[in-house]
């Protein structure tokens, strides 16, 4: 990734996502960004409201999540990512995740929608 991108004001949705996972094509991730530290609010799907926080280097990231899902459960956990700029100049992240909380890990592809 370009140091020049920025996340600030992208969405973002789930394309792909693990079992264990709660992130879906029906989750949209509203990004900021302040230098390297980046924020986003989401929600759809089963992720009721979530909010994550983190921070970029180069094309990776590095992020913390709090979320609650739609049986009124708590989770948090811990990711990182790759971002990589598609070819009509829309971002992708591979995202490699863990709960904190709970059990389960996976892999989540998120991509930005216009």
């Amino acid at each position: 990734m370009n140091n020049n991108i920025s996340l600030d004001g992208r969405t973002m949705v789930g394309v792909t996502n693990t079992d264990d996972g709660e992130v879906s094509g029906d989750t949209k991730f509203h990004f900021e960004q302040d230098g390297e530290r980046i924020y986003a609010h989401y929600e759809g799907g089963d992720v009721v409201d979530g909010h994550l926080v983190g921070t970029v280097e180069g094309n990776h990231w590095d992020i913390r999540y709090t979320q609650i899902n739609r049986n009124h459960e708590t989770a948090t956990g811990h990711s990182v990512g790759v971002i990589e700029v598609l070819e009509d100049g829309r971002l992708r992240v591979e995202d490699e995740w863990k709960w904190e909380s709970q059990r389960g890990s996976g892999e989540t592809v998120l991509e930005e929608i216009k």
